[in-house]
């Protein structure tokens, strides 16, 4: 739709809301469109009519455009309360009335229920109000009926006209529920879109480490107790360390320790098996979850990242330097706890750093 064309302007004016504090801009849009829906039905009924010699018919028919166009004029000038009630007002009385001229037969009866879907799509609160309403809106689909079975209607129609009014207010019914059930209803997935993905952010956030996009410890300990519950195959753990980061941070800067942290972070997420679960434990120590692997498999997989993260340069500004990492690797033996494990961790990754640093501890 073009920004200026004329179905643009008509949909701006017909969303525009009534300038009053605490009223929906939604339900008085609905307003208008179904009003609109409801003069565009009777405009057409008033054509099927006028081609007969129903003038009693015709007459009648006549003053429904009317009613229907007054009240969308209405709906800019009164609130959006006002609105909504003086149009379930109005198409009761319309009903009623067409039921009484022209019979059960022409199928009027059914924009009760287009009330009734209304009712409970624009209304959040008042629930006692609602099924007051719409037991309200069954008696008299129920007193309307059964006038009809003992009474004629003022103004019997020919077959063919019955049929095509039966075919225009079915048309019409439909093309109501319709709009009051997407528009209300996409309010609702686009808000529930909206919660899924502020929550699917707040999961990420509490889960993950805010520099490194890695999991964080707390995420860590879930997934290794659910892992450990349920180990069927072998799995490896390795808590590694970046060697002499202090003096990373205090010869180059912190910035440039938040870049060598992030560097390691995408490598691991490169070169280490894709099912690898990878964390940030704390300051520059990672830990790096192996499921499916054993010692040996988990060994071989470090050594090559090992090799690849001693070729990578960072700039320090004044200079280039590498750095290296330490790695303490066990095995789980399927008996002992996350405690355990870890400690075993981290006694070998000790070894490591007291051995010399830059090396796999398993």
């Amino acid at each position: 739709m073009k920004e200026h064309s004329v179905l643009s302007t008509i949909y701006e004016n017909i969303c525009r809301d009534t300038g009053k504090q605490n009223e929906s801009a939604k339900l008085i849009a609905v307003v208008r469109l179904l009003t609109l829906s409801m003069l565009i039905q009777s405009f057409v009924c008033c054509v099927l009519v006028s081609l007969t010699a129903h003038t009693e018919a015709l007459a009648f028919s006549l003053v429904s455009p009317v009613l229907f166009l007054a009240l969308f004029v209405l709906s800019y000038r009164c609130g959006t309360f006002v609105s909504y009630c003086v149009l379930n007002v109005c198409i009761l009385f319309w009903t009623v009335m067409n039921i009484y001229y022209f019979g059960w037969d022409i199928g009027v009866q059914h924009f009760l229920a287009v009330l009734l879907v209304f009712l409970f799509f624009s209304k959040y609160k008042h629930e006692r109000g609602k099924i007051t309403y719409a037991v309200f809106l069954f008696v008299l689909r129920l007193i309307l009926y059964y006038y009809c079975r003992s009474h004629e209607p003022v103004t019997v129609l020919d077959t063919n006209l019955n049929n095509a009014l039966q075919i225009v207010n079915t048309f019409f019914i439909f093309l109501s529920l319709g709009l009051v059930a997407y528009l209300f209803s996409s309010t609702t997935q686009e808000m529930e879109g909206k919660l899924i993905e502020y929550n699917r952010k707040l999961m990420k956030q509490a889960n993950t480490d805010t520099l490194t996009g890695l999991y964080n410890r707390r995420r860590t300990m879930e997934y290794l107790e659910t892992l450990l519950r349920n180990a069927e195959t072998q799995i490896s753990i390795c808590l590694c360390d970046i060697d002499h980061f202090k003096h990373v941070n205090d010869t180059y800067g912190h910035d440039v320790g938040d870049v060598v942290l992030k560097t390691i972070s995408d490598a691991f997420r490169k070169k280490l098996p894709p099912d690898t679960f990878i964390s940030r434990w704390g300051g520059e120590e990672f830990l790096l979850i192996f499921p499916q692997m054993n010692g040996d498999e988990a060994g071989t997989a470090l050594e090559i990242l090992r090799q690849k993260l001693r070729d990578v340069v960072f700039d320090g500004g004044t200079e280039n330097f590498t750095v290296s990492l330490t790695y303490g690797l066990v095995e789980y033996d399927f008996h002992s706890d996350i405690t355990t494990l870890l400690k075993e961790a981290d006694e070998k990754l000790y070894v490591g750093k007291e051995s010399g640093r830059d090396r796999i501890i398993f």
